[in-house]
C-alpha cells in the first residue's frame, strides 16, 4: 500500500509540475521544523479528485491533517533518531521509477515528459521519498507489536452498523500441483554455448543492440535492444558485481545467475547508477523433458481419481514447486497474502486458473495442463484443485474472520495513532495558515499554545 501511495505521488508531482508550469507556493503548516507546502496540498487533492471524490473545504481540511500527522510523525522520527539508509531509498525510487517508465514505454518519454534526467528526477524526490519512509517507519514503530483478540475482533464486529458491514464479492481458494522439467547439464551447456557465438559475433563488430533484440530471453529489456538503467542493490549480486567491474564500453565475460547466462556492456556509471545492455540466455528443458513431466502428472491424476493417494501425499510425492509443495498446495494471492482470490486479483496474476476452474465444485481437480509461472518464467505442468469457492455474501465471522480481524487491528492501530497524535501535538511547535484556521480538525491542531 505505501509503495503504491508513492508511486502514485511521482505520478501526480509530474501531472501537477507540468500543468501548473511556474506554481505561486506558499507555506500551509508548520509542525517542528518541517514544513507543508501548498503545492503538497494539492497534490494530494488531485489524489483524492482522481478518484472521483468531490473536493470541498472539509475534504481539503481532512488532507492537510493527514499531510500534519505525517510530518509530526517525521519529528519524532528524527528525534528518535531512526534511520532509512540511502540505499533503500535509492532501491525504493528506482523501483518507482522503473514501474513509471513501463507505463510510459521507456525512461526517454519518462524525462522528456518531466524535462528533467533520470538522476535530477531522482535528486528531487529523495528527500520527499526518504521523509515519508521515516513517517512510516515512525508509525510502524508505535503499532509493531499491536495484536487484537478473539474478543476484540467480536467486539469490532458487533460494533459495526448493519447498513456499514461490507458486501464481500465471490472469493475463490486454489491449490495445485506441478512438476517442471528438470534442467541438466547439456541444457545449461547448450545455452552457454549459444551465448559464446554470440558474444563472438558481437566481438567481431556486429550491434549488442541487434543481437539482444533477436537472442535475449529477458521480456523486459529485449526490445530497447538489452538496455537496463538500474542503480546498486536493484539486481541480482552476480550481475551487479559485474557491472562495476566493466569500464565503459567494455563486454563482460559470461556471467552465471539464477535467470540464466548474461554477457554485459556498460554503457556509463555516475556513482551508484549505471545505464548498461545485457543478452539473458535461460536453459531450456529438452522435449523429453517436458514428456517425462506430463506422465509425471497423468500418473497423479489417475490415482487422485480412483482415489490410490490423498491430495496431500500428491503434492509432497509429485510437485517440486518451492512456494506450495510444503503448504499442501496453497496458492497464496500475492497481492493480500491470503489464500484466497477475488476475480480482479486472479485476473492479474493467472488468468488460465479461473478458466480451468469455473465449473468446478469444491474438491474437484483439474486434469494435467501445461502451465508458465510468470514470475520465474518457468515452464511446467499441473493440477489444480478448487479449495474453495466464497459466494457473494454480508461479511460475518465465519467466513471473513482473517478480513474483519485485519478490519480490527487497523481500527485499533488508527486509535493508537490517535492517541499519540493528541498527546505529542501539546509539545510540538504547530502553525496553521490563516485559511485554514477554520478547520474542524479531528485532533486539536488550531488551539495549541505556541
Amino acid at each position: 500500500m505505501f509503495k503504491n501511495y508513492l508511486l502514485f505521488c511521482f505520478f501526480l508531482y509530474f501531472a501537477f509540475a507540468n500543468a501548473q508550469g511556474k506554481v505561486i507556493n506558499k507555506v500551509v503548516a508548520q509542525v517542528g521544523d518541517n514544513i507543508i507546502l501548498l503545492s503538497d496540498l494539492e497534490v494530494q487533492k488531485l489524489q483524492v479528485t482522481s478518484e472521483g471524490s468531490e473536493m470541498n473545504f472539509p475534504k481539503e481540511c481532512e488532507i492537510l491533517e493527514r499531510l500534519l500527522i505525517e510530518e509530526l510523525l517525521l519529528n519524532q522520527a528524527l528525534l528518535d533518531s531512526l534511520v532509512v539508509t540511502d540505499q533503500s531509498v535509492e532501491a525504493e525510487m528506482e523501483n518507482r521509477l522503473r514501474i513509471i517508465e513501463s507505463k510510459m514505454g521507456s525512461r526517454q518519454k519518462l524525462e522528456e515528459f518531466y524535462g528533467k534526467s533520470t538522476i535530477e528526477i531522482k535528486n528531487e524526490f529523495k528527500e520527499q521519498i526518504k521523509n515519508k519512509m521515516l513517517s512510516q517507519e515512525m508509525e510502524q514503530k508505535l503499532v509493531r507489536d499491536l495484536t487484537v483478540t478473539p474478543k476484540e475482533v467480536s467486539t469490532f464486529y458487533t460494533s459495526i452498523p448493519k447498513d456499514s458491514i461490507p458486501y464481500i464479492n465471490m472469493k475463490l481458494g486454489f491449490q495445485q500441483i506441478v512438476n517442471y522439467p528438470s534442467i541438466t547439464k547439456a541444457d545449461k551447456k547448450r545455452a552457454f554455448d549459444a551465448l559464446v557465438e554470440i558474444r563472438k559475433e558481437i566481438v567481431s563488430g556486429k550491434s549488442f543492440e541487434t543481437m539482444a533484440r533477436i537472442h535475449s530471453m529477458d521480456p523486459g529489456s529485449a526490445a530497447m535492444g538489452g538496455k537496463i538503467q538500474a542503480s546498486r542493490g536493484m539486481m541480482v549480486p552476480q550481475f551487479e558485481s559485474t557491472v562495476f567491474s566493466l569500464k565503459v564500453g567494455e563486454i563482460s565475460e559470461i556471467v552465471e545467475t539464477v535467470y540464466g547466462y548474461h554477457i554485459i556492456k556498460l554503457i556509463s556509471r555516475k556513482g551508484d547508477d549505471y545505464v548498461c545492455l545485457h543478452i539473458l540466455i535461460m536453459p531450456e528443458f529438452s522435449p523429453e523433458a517436458i514428456n517425462l513431466s506430463a506422465m509425471k502428472m497423468d500418473s497423479c491424476y489417475s490415482m487422485l481419481k480412483e482415489n490410490k493417494i490423498t491430495w496431500d501425499e500428491a503434492v509432497i510425492r509429485f510437485s517440486n514447486d518451492e512456494l506450495t509443495r510444503q503448504n499442501r498446495g496453497v496458492i497464496t494471492n500475492p497481492i493480500t497474502g491470503e489464500p484466497t482470490w477475488d476475480m480482479e486479483d486472479l485476473n492479474e496474476v493467472d488468468q488460465q486458473i479461473y478458466v480451468l476452474t469455473d465449473a468446478m465444485e469444491k474438491g474437484d481437480i483439474s486434469r494435467p495442463s501445461l502451465y508458465v509461472d510468470i514470475y520465474e518464467r518457468k515452464q511446467g505442468v499441473r493440477i489444480v484443485r478448487l479449495m474453495e469457492r466464497y459466494q457473494p455474501h454480508v461479511a460475518n465471522l465465519k467466513d471473513d474472520y482473517s478480513l474483519i480481524k485485519r478490519a480490527a487491528e487497523n481500527d485499533k492501530k488508527q486509535k493508537v495513532i490517535t492517541n499519540w497524535v493528541d498527546n505529542k501535538i501539546n509539545n510540538a511547535y504547530i502553525r496553521i495558515d490563516d485559511d485554514f484556521k477554520n478547520c474542524q480538525f479531528k485532533s486539536n491542531w488550531n488551539n495549541i499554545k505556541n
